[in-house]
C-alpha cells in the first residue's frame, strides 16, 4: 500500500475531535511520544484488551493471568540482558541537533531534515531510570520496565508452586512498558509509554515448533477477531542478525499503515534464555518436574507479544471509511460491533417533545439493564441527520430512534451503520438485534 499521509491526518483529527485520543499535556504544548485516551478511545482499547484476554486466557485451561509491577529491580534487567543490550544506535545532526535512529536512515551521513552532516552513530540506552528510597545512588537505582515479560519470568516459580501446572502452560499479562525512544513518531505507532499483551508459553524443548505454530495461528485468529484487515497483514521471518538477543526464531506480523509497512506484532522463540539467566543470577532453582519422565527440566518459551496501542491504530486504519450516503459524503468507522465504543445510540426524534423524550429515556434505561457490558448512548443534540453522522464517526453499529409511531405501536426505527438502512422493529426485539 502506498504511503497516505492524508489518511493519517484524517484519523488523528477524528481521534481528537471525537474523544478517542488526545496529545498528553496538550495545554502545555504536549510531550513527544505520549498520548492520553479519551472516553471513546478508552472504551475501544478496553474492548481490544478484553477480547485478547478472552481468547488467550479465559477460553484456555493452560494459561494463568498475572499483573506484575512496573518498577523493576536492576538485577532483573541485568540478568535478562536489557541493562547492557537494550539500546539503539543514535546519530545527531551537527547543524540542527535533531537525533535519529541510525537504522532508520537512508543516508547515514546526511540529515534527512536540514541536510547537515550527521555525527558518528553511538549507543542510546532506551530504559527509563528511577530511584527507590531517599538516596539517589547506585544502590537505589531501578528501571521502568521496558517489557512486561520479565515480570512473568520472575513469577514463574510462584505460579508453579501455587498451581502445579503441567507442561505446556502459559503465563499472561497486560501492562504498561516504557522505552525512551530516540524519535517517537507516527501517532500511536512509536511511543515512549506503551501497553503490551503478552503470553510466555512454557514447553518442553523438543515441542517448541508445535507450540510456535499453534500460537502463530492464535495470533492470526486475533487479527481477524478485532477487524484488522488481513489483506494488509503479512508475516516476516526475522534474520539471525536482526533478532533480539534472547530469540532463536522470530516472526513479525507487519501491517500496511498509511505511513508504510511496519511491525504490528511479534512471535518469538526465547528458548530457556530468560529462565536460565534468572536461575543463574538469583541462585534459585527454576526447573520444574516433567510429569512423564519424573525429571526436572528448564522449560523453553514461546512468546506472542501484541501491542495494545498498535492494535488500536491498526483497527482504526482498517475501519476508517469514506463513502456517500443519501447524496452526501460521510465518514464512518466500520468497527467490529464487539469493539465499537458504543453498541447502540438511542434518540428521541425531537428533543422539545416531552412525550418522545420520556419514551426514549424509558427505552434507554430498559436496554441498559439488559445489555450487560455493552455501552449504550443517549443523544438528543442536533437534528437527526447530525446525530447519525456523529455516531457513524465513532463507529456505533446501531441507532434507535423513538418517534410518534413509537407512542402508538411500540415500534422504533433501527438504523444500520454500514448500509444506512432503516427498519421498524418492536422495542422488545431490540436487545436481541443489537446483540
Amino acid at each position: 500500500m502506498p504511503k497516505d499521509p492524508d489518511l493519517m491526518e484524517k484519523i488523528v483529527s477524528l481521534c481528537k475531535r471525537r474523544g478517542f485520543v488526545y496529545p498528553s499535556f496538550d495545554i502545555y504544548g504536549g510531550l513527544a511520544g505520549f498520548f492520553d485516551y479519551g472516553p471513546y478511545g478508552l472504551a475501544l482499547k478496553n474492548n481490544i484488551k478484553n477480547l485478547w484476554w478472552k481468547q488467550f486466557v479465559t477460553n484456555r485451561e493452560d494459561v494463568y493471568g498475572i499483573d506484575s509491577v512496573i518498577v523493576t529491580k536492576k538485577e532483573v534487567l541485568q540478568a535478562s540482558g536489557h541493562a547492557r543490550g537494550f539500546a539503539d544506535m543514535l546519530s545527531e545532526c551537527e547543524k540542527c541537533k535533531r537525533r535519529f535512529r541510525a537504522d532508520h536512515l537512508e543516508n547515514t551521513n546526511k540529515c534527512p531534515e536540514c541536510g547537515g552532516k550527521l555525527g558518528e552513530a553511538r549507543h542510546f540506552y532506551m530504559m527509563l531510570e528511577t530511584h527507590i528510597g531517599a538516596a539517589e545512588d547506585e544502590a537505589s537505582l531501578a528501571y521502568l520496565r521496558p517489557e512486561t515479560a520479565q515480570g512473568i519470568f520472575t513469577n514463574f516459580k510462584n505460579i508453579v508452586d501455587s498451581f502445579h501446572p503441567k507442561l505446556p502452560f502459559g503465563i499472561a499479562q497486560i501492562g504498561k512498558a516504557f522505552r525512551n525512544e530516540i524519535a517517537p513518531r507516527d501517532f500511536l505507532f512509536r511511543l515512549r509509554e506503551i501497553e503490551q499483551m503478552e503470553v510466555e508459553y512454557f514447553v518442553k524443548p523438543e515441542f517448541w515448533k508445535d507450540a510456535f505454530e499453534m500460537l502463530r495461528k492464535e495470533m492470526v485468529k486475533f487479527i481477524e477477531t478485532i477487524g484488522i484487515r488481513t489483506d494488509k497483514v503479512s508475516e516476516l521471518e526475522i534474520s539471525d542478525e536482526d533478532r533480539a538477543h534472547y530469540s532463536k526464531r522470530t516472526i513479525d506480523f507487519e501491517f500496511e499503515f498509511p505511513f508504510g509497512k511496519k511491525e504490528l506484532y511479534g512471535l518469538a522463540y526465547r528458548t530457556d534464555y530468560d529462565l536460565g539467566n534468572h536461575q543463574s543470577s538469583s541462585g534459585v532453582d527454576l526447573a520444574c518436574l516433567d510429569e512423564e519422565t519424573k525429571e526436572k527440566i528448564l522449560p523453553h518459551v514461546i512468546e506472542p507479544s501484541l501491542g495494545v496501542d498498535r492494535s488500536f491504530l491498526a483497527v482504526l486504519c482498517s475501519a476508517y471509511t469514506e463513502d456517500e450516503l443519501g447524496g452526501e459524503k460521510r465518514v464512518y468507522l466500520k468497527l467490529n460491533k464487539n469493539l465499537a465504543p458504543v453498541r447502540a445510540a438511542i434518540f428521541p426524534l425531537l428533543k422539545n417533545k416531552p412525550e418522545l423524550v420520556s419514551k426514549a429515556r424509558e427505552v434507554y434505561e430498559s436496554l441498559k439493564l439488559s445489555a450487560n457490558s455493552y455501552q449504550l448512548a443517549y443523544d438528543d443534540n442536533g437534528n437527526i441527520g447530525k446525530r447519525y453522522r456523529r455516531q457513524d464517526e465513532i463507529g456505533t453499529p446501531f441507532c434507535i430512534t423513538i418517534d410518534f409511531d413509537t407512542l402508538e405501536d411500540n415500534t422504533v426505527t433501527l438504523r444500520d451503520r454500514d448500509s444506512g438502512e432503516q427498519t421498524r422493529v418492536k422495542i422488545e426485539e431490540l436487545i436481541r438485534l443489537i446483540k
